[in-house]
């Protein structure tokens, strides 16, 4: 097949660009003439909360990119739309993730031609910050397409709130450019960790919703406060970060907590990843995470908190633990882990479940979805 991807790509950064270009790879492996349409303005920059959209990693060579979208101008994405149609792909996919980009995504899908099939690959249907206008928002993108793949269950129930046209879920695969796991003395040395300390880790962009604050608190319960666990917290803060050091001065863990505010870059993953002993995920609020993948890329068991989709990847006490939200729970199951002595044994059973996460697989679904629609069209 000849396929379009729409979405984010580099010089965008993030983790649905390096899904997009992982995607892109893994249909270009199996045969298919892939490549990938991004934006030449993705948000403007009064809208984006972080220090920049752009990535300090070097072009992906493996990877055809082409950087036609303007997010804001109706023009673009009708002239998009025509360059897509001269171009008789057979597959368009366009990712869909915040309701703020449904008039470009959903105007171009209605502009590509009816005889194209086109999937929307869904991260988010109810975004994870409600604002007023996301359900007329959603439902002017969802209308134009001919089926959907969504990265957890969670997300395929919402569409069902939305449309009965044919859908797929398929767990988020694992990301191909993560590299090599690292000894982990050695990835404490490039950190300046202590070789011997005990190390959890929150990894990403630091928003409300991923709750931060749930992870604090419980560091500042006594017993793990006087545990020597210590926390990295390793992603750009897109929220105050005040809010966050007044909780760490009101429980008494300024010596507990690690806290690098940037955007971590992809050769650097590997550093946090290796160094720590558990990943950590309690969020408020869920549909599915990239970063779970991540820790399963690099064998570490992961705590995540019973909300959306996190729970469908995670098996509790077997590759990490499935927690409550309530900061006492999280402590409790963090303190398990290392007075138990858990890690071996989760990270051997990570490495077998990791195998179900494959870009192949993946694919191999997405082809089905596609001779499913084309009989159809």
């Amino acid at each position: 097949m000849k396929v379009f991807i729409i979405g984010p790509a580099w010089p965008y950064r993030g983790g649905i660009a390096d899904t997009n270009e992982s995607l892109c790879r893994a249909l270009q492996a199996a045969g298919h003439d892939a490549s990938l349409i991004t934006f030449t303005m993705q948000y403007p920059g009064l809208l984006f909360p972080g220090k920049t959209q752009y990535s300090s990693d070097p072009k992906p060579a493996d990877t055809k990119i082409k950087r036609m979208v303007h997010s804001l101008n109706p023009f673009n994405w009708v002239k998009t739309a025509k360059y897509i149609n001269k171009q008789h792909p057979d597959l368009v996919i366009i990712r869909y993730w915040l309701p703020f980009l449904s008039p470009c995504l959903g105007t171009i899908a209605r502009f590509i031609n009816n005889s194209i099939v086109k999937v929307a690959l869904c991260d988010n249907i109810i975004p994870h910050e409600k604002k007023p206008g996301d359900k007329i928002l959603t439902r002017y993108f969802l209308k134009p397409f001919d089926g959907f793949v969504t990265l957890s269950k969670a997300v395929l129930k919402d569409l069902d709130l939305f449309t009965s046209k044919p859908k797929i879920f398929f767990p988020h695969p694992i990301n191909d450019n993560l590299g090599e796991k690292v000894e982990k003395q050695t990835a404490r040395k490039y950190l300046n960790l202590e070789p011997g300390g005990k190390y959890i880790l929150f990894f990403g962009l630091v928003r409300k919703y991923k709750g931060l604050d749930l992870l604090l608190k419980a560091m500042g319960e006594e017993e793990v406060k006087n545990s020597g666990i210590r926390l990295i917290v390793a992603g750009e803060f897109y929220d105050d970060p005040e809010i966050y050091h007044n909780i760490i001065k009101e429980e008494g863990i300024e010596d507990s907590v690690i806290i690098r505010n940037e955007f971590i870059p992809a050769k650097e993953i590997k550093y946090y990843f290796s160094a720590a002993d558990l990943i950590t995920q309690t969020y408020h609020t869920a549909t599915q995470s990239g970063v779970t993948q991540i820790a399963y890329h690099f064998d570490k068991p992961i705590l995540v908190t019973r909300v959306g989709g996190l729970s469908e990847t995670v098996l509790h006490n077997k590759t990490g633990y499935v927690t409550g939200k309530s900061p006492q729970d999280i402590a409790e199951h963090i303190l398990d882990f290392y007075n138990n002595k858990r890690e071996e044994e989760f990270a051997g059973n990570v490495k077998k479940e990791k195998e179900k996460y494959s870009w192949n697989t993946f694919v191999k679904e997405v082809e089905k979805l596609y001779g499913t629609l084309k009989n159809t069209l």
